[in-house]
């Protein structure tokens, strides 16, 4: 298999599963993951929020660990990596606001590399203008906005571990969905796990 170089789009609030348990599925077989966040560098941390459901209507957002931020935002040239992870949480809902995350985010989408978002990561694609005629899904609250960007909202099974890929690009609603989700996108990477 042959290494690839992956960026993680994360900032503060990111969810805590949806940024660590991938940054560590990759990095187990053997990628090389560059995590960034505007305004942090090196050595920087972001917090995280644990998303869980306890009996209210919506989630629950509990605090999580701190995420360590391991490239520097200000030095990402999108044309070096091979792919791009974008976690959700509470971080892309502000994320998208940046100029630079939109324009880092085109480059992959234009490109056409590998891009797996998940929760509500598809609100930066949504931003990029990225979703028009794509399948995807997404935590079923940001499903009508991935709508009004154009894209066919698929469904999410009862237990949100299902993940769609539609081309290079790979989405799922949440954190449940993660051995489905890394399993299709690290098939677009060409990665080999043998059980």
């Amino acid at each position: 298999m042959a290494k690839k170089k992956i960026l993680m789009l994360v900032g503060d609030y990111v969810e805590d599963y949806e940024a660590m348990v991938p940054f560590q599925i990759l990095t187990m077989v053997g990628h090389e993951v560059h995590t960034v966040c505007p305004d942090k560098k090196k050595g920087d941390t972001v917090k995280t929020a644990v998303h869980d459901f306890i009996g209210d209507q919506t989630y629950v957002e509990l605090q999580g660990h701190r995420f360590m931020i391991n490239f520097d935002f200000e030095e990402v040239k999108p044309e070096t990596y091979d792919a791009l992870v974008i976690p959700g949480g509470r971080a892309p809902e502000y994320l998208r606001l940046n100029p630079r995350v939109i324009e880092i985010t085109k480059h992959f989408v234009e490109s056409k590399k590998p891009i797996a978002a998940i929760c509500h990561g598809p609100q930066i694609l949504s931003a990029a203008d990225a979703l028009k005629g794509r399948n995807v899904i997404s935590y079923p609250a940001v499903g009508p906005e991935c709508k009004a960007a154009g894209a066919n909202f698929g469904e999410v099974n009862d237990t949100a571990s299902n993940a769609l890929t539609d081309g290079n690009l790979v989405t799922a609603p949440a954190w449940p969905a993660h051995p489905e989700w890394m399993r299709q996108f690290l098939k677009l990477l060409g990665s080999r796990i043998e059980a």
